[in-house]
């Protein structure tokens, strides 16, 4: 049985190219699931803050945070955003920036861990996203978090006792100094076998064929073994 894939991605949720790498990735996998040798792979999110100084609360519109943040002039910012959206609405997202709520996304990392302690972090992943980017809301309080929680089956006593304990602020952590150590200065960065690196929200065809050659290569290994042990 053939080993899988490992896909490590370092993302954040209020990282509107993350939610596309997201989408694209998802793209590709599908396009591959068609092959008569279907690639396995194995994906796991990790935790990167773009802007880890952000208030839970911030007092503004996405834009007053970009321009603040950014010192770029408010039409700079809404024509970036605009961009964006058009983007994200080629990978089949409707991003509501009028209706981003701004906040410090630390603790929607730590319930990525929790979640993922339950096996269910993508499904948490995809929550988060969707809520923040298309629906508008908040994602850095701990009440609302754990709504999000509990909509995904996670039990919410124990997601709100996660993170009321900081218990994966350790995790978020170790994430964050192996992205450090990767050198890892945006996101989404993708490490695909622990040996390639994908920078950047990429088209679904980028990561079809990174599978398919990494899986055929595989493949090959494995014969080659078997012919010596023969």
């Amino acid at each position: 049985m053939t080993d899988a894939i490992s896909i490590d991605i370092w993302s954040d949720i209020a990282c509107p190219w993350c939610y596309i790498g997201k989408r694209n990735l998802e793209k590709g996998l599908e396009a591959v699931a068609g092959d008569d040798d279907v690639p396995q792979v194995n994906i796991t999110f990790h935790s990167f803050e773009l802007s880890p100084d952000t208030p839970v609360d911030f007092d503004g519109d996405e834009i007053d945070f970009l321009s603040g943040h950014k010192g770029m002039p408010r039409e700079q910012v809404e024509q970036m955003l605009s961009h964006v959206t058009g983007v994200a609405e080629n990978a089949g997202l409707e991003y509501r920036f009028d209706l981003l709520q701004h906040t410090n996304t630390v603790k929607a990392h730590e319930l990525l861990h929790f979640a993922k302690a339950n096996d269910l972090q993508h499904e948490m992943e995809e929550r988060l996203m969707s809520a923040y980017f298309t629906e508008g809301k908040h994602v850095g309080r701990v009440d609302d978090l754990v709504e999000l929680a509990a909509e995904v089956g996670l039990d919410a006593d124990q997601a709100r006792e996660a993170l009321e304990s900081s218990r994966h602020l350790q995790d978020v952590r170790q994430d964050q100094a192996q992205a450090q150590a990767y050198g890892i200065q945006g996101v989404p960065f993708f490490v695909i076998d622990g040996q390639y690196g994908i920078s950047g929200a990429q088209p679904p065809a980028a990561f079809e064929n990174v599978l398919r050659d990494l899986w055929a290569k595989r493949g090959e290994a494995e014969e080659d073994a078997a012919a010596v042990q023969a």
